[in-house]
């Protein structure tokens, strides 16, 4: 008797000290909610997406391009477009011989992520066309290697961003693709049957997770049937339970229709999600740089791009708030990232090198946006020592910065990142609280950043 009930106690006790690792969560909402989000992706704040596949051929209209071409309502001009630039039987499947990527150099990409100042990359494994960038055994000549580039394209910039950079690896993954029969034969059917996920999205999630270990699953193409449909629940509790990458991996919302902002790791909710205040669970704004498309575009213009100061204003806004970025580029079917594209994230990595410590491993302060100053949007260190004011618009015609929201003390200290002056001067704004920053000697043209600034302060409260 005494056995048996010392070996229940040792039982009970190591249940108890089991590592969070090796928790076990079953497939249902409740379960699977509770799981903590890996440290790693609120401390990074800042990704890099990729949309590459075979829209980036035609490069017109968007990365829809073929739904807009073929779909259930097309579009008018761009079926000019086709009719008057190519022969009457022309298929979207032959641009996939074209997409050779003869000039992709994945360590070149590596390099410039890794100058972007970002800390993770999420690249498109599979957008809704189907076209898989890694050589599938569920996508029988309708990827990379067989048809194409012949290559690993996706293995290949795993590889480099591993080899040479301290960024995390993540895939981007369509749950649906527009007109596959097996996914058009479960919608005649109401979604009351599975062969789409049962043959296609589920080996295919499983495929990238076991071979390439991504950090990051970035679920999208969910929205026409639900999570049951898709058996979302049972897919992320072998990814949190079993997989390769248990103990490290986040994802995203998209697992079904009704399921975003309300399941899943981070929520992403909609494209270009920036709600402007406070989320208390973690989420993520995706954007990106070209305006009206995800896929590269040759008729984009100047215009049609974030100004880095755009870029910047997002960022800050959206990490004042809680959220991470990821920012989208596209690269070109032959392989390259575009000049302009290559220039946001430089800028962007010149910046962070002046004014990260405001950004990276930041919380948010009991104010986002300034009480008085609109163009003020702070963050706070994690211990609570230091808050930054971010000020998006360096003013014109005065000498003074005044900030709402912070409560001065004896101690209270001010200082400009990336500036050699020192501390700077400041005085209570009043009663109510608040304090003028006195910036007369700074000089615009001496300024470590050309766009956004960050000042640094210590020793104060919120009001």
């Amino acid at each position: 008797m005494r056995s048996f009930t010392t070996v229940i106690y040792v039982t009970v006790v190591c249940c108890f000290l089991l590592p969070l690792s090796e928790q076990q969560y079953t497939p249902d909402w409740n379960s699977l909610d509770s799981r903590p989000l890996p440290a790693w992706y609120d401390e990074s704040k800042i990704g890099i997406f990729i949309h590459w596949g075979v829209f980036s051929v035609p490069s017109i209209v968007s990365e829809w391009m073929w739904w807009d071409w073929k779909g259930d309502n097309p579009n008018p001009e761009l079926v000019a477009f086709m009719n008057r630039n190519y022969p009457p039987d022309w298929t979207y499947a032959d641009f996939a011989a074209q997409f050779r990527a003869e000039f992709y150099d994945p360590n070149e990409w590596a390099d410039i992520f890794a100058a972007s100042g970002a800390k993770y990359i999420v690249l498109t494994s599979k957008h809704h066309e189907g076209f898989t960038m890694w050589p599938s055994k569920y996508s029988f000549n309708w990827n990379a290697m067989d048809v194409g580039p012949k290559r690993d394209l996706l293995g290949d910039l795993a590889n480099a961003i591993r080899n040479r950079t301290d960024l995390v690896f993540g895939l981007y993954h369509s749950m649906f693709e527009w007109f596959h029969p097996l996914y058009l034969e479960d919608k005649k059917n109401g979604f009351q049957t599975q062969l789409f996920p049962n043959m296609k999205t589920l080996p295919e999630l499983k495929e990238i997770v076991e071979n390439y270990k991504p950090s990051v699953i970035w679920s999208d193409g969910d929205w026409e049937a639900s999570d049951t449909y898709w058996n979302s629940t049972g897919f992320l509790a072998w990814l949190y339970n079993e997989s390769p990458v248990k103990d490290t991996v986040v994802v995203n919302d998209r697992w079904g229709s009704g399921i975003p902002c309300h399941h899943g790791g981070f929520y992403t909710c909609t494209d270009h999600y920036n709600p402007g205040h406070l989320v208390e669970h973690k989420w993520e704004n995706c954007f990106t740089i070209d305006k009206h498309s995800w896929g590269y575009i040759r008729t984009s213009g100047a215009n049609d791009y974030l100004t880095i100061q755009e870029l910047l204003n997002e960022i800050i806004t959206t990490i004042s708030t809680g959220g991470n970025v990821l920012i989208n580029v596209g690269p070109t079917s032959y392989g390259k990232i575009a000049p302009i594209f290559e220039e946001r994230l430089r800028q962007m990595g010149s910046w962070l090198k002046v004014n990260g410590e405001a950004i990276y491993s930041s919380v948010p302060w009991k104010y986002q946006n300034d009480t008085t100053n609109k163009d003020v949007w702070y963050t706070s260190s994690k211990d609570k020592q230091f808050v930054y004011a971010c000020l998006l618009t360096w003013p014109n015609n005065t000498t003074e910065i005044t900030l709402g929201a912070p409560v001065n003390s004896s101690s209270t200290s001010v200082t400009l990142l990336g500036s050699d002056v020192g501390p700077l001067n400041w005085r209570s704004a009043g009663a109510s609280g608040g304090i003028i920053i006195d910036v007369s000697n700074i000089k615009t043209y001496s300024l470590a950043s050309d766009w956004a600034w960050v000042f640094k302060l210590q020793n104060v409260t919120p009001k």
